[in-house]
């Protein structure tokens, strides 16, 4: 009786620690590292790098991700964790059903890249908003060849918003 209470102990300790972490890495990471975007807000598009190291790294979209394996080449990931599009919750980057472009504006992108813990949730939005159904590795492809046009959009966007900022205060 002792030793099957224990091993109960060990196992919901261990689903507590596993919600924890998920929950957590908001308040690990609250702004994106190479954007500083608040990951809250963008808690459908986020994403969290788990290093083997046991070094992590919160982002706000695959873009980010993509600057930050980019960076760290000589670092294998051990986890690559995203905000479902349609629930927010941390799921398996690798193994999620993504979507990619469509009509709905993506983040740090023009061309949109959603996560789906299921592949009837992005079937769904499919639908809804247009894209295709893509792999993580396909997705993460698309991020690379996608940074340059999505940088130089996010540079010309800054520049507006700050020529805007100045244009208020003279």
């Amino acid at each position: 009786m002792k030793k099957a209470g224990i091993v109960l102990l060990v196992v919901l300790f261990a689903a507590t620690l596993t919600v924890f972490a998920q929950g957590d890495d908001i308040n690990r990471f609250p702004s994106c590292k190479y954007c500083g975007m608040d990951r809250e807000k963008f808690g459908h598009s986020r994403m969290l790098i788990e290093y083997d190291d046991g070094t992590s790294v919160g982002t706000c979209s695959i873009h980010c991700v993509a600057v930050d394996l980019a960076l760290n080449i000589d670092k294998t990931p051990k986890a690559l964790m995203v905000g479902d599009a349609r629930t927010k919750k941390l799921v398996d980057a690798e193994k999620a059903t993504w979507v990619v472009g469509g009509n709905k504006p993506g983040v740090m992108t023009k061309r949109a890249k959603w996560a789906f813990e299921t592949k009837e949730d992005a079937e769904k939005f499919v639908k809804e908003n247009g894209g295709a159904l893509s792999s993580f590795d396909e997705s993460i492809k698309m991020a690379y060849e996608d940074m340059y046009q999505d940088t130089k959009m996010i540079r010309e966007k800054r520049k507006m918003k700050k020529m805007g900022m100045e244009h208020m205060h003279k």
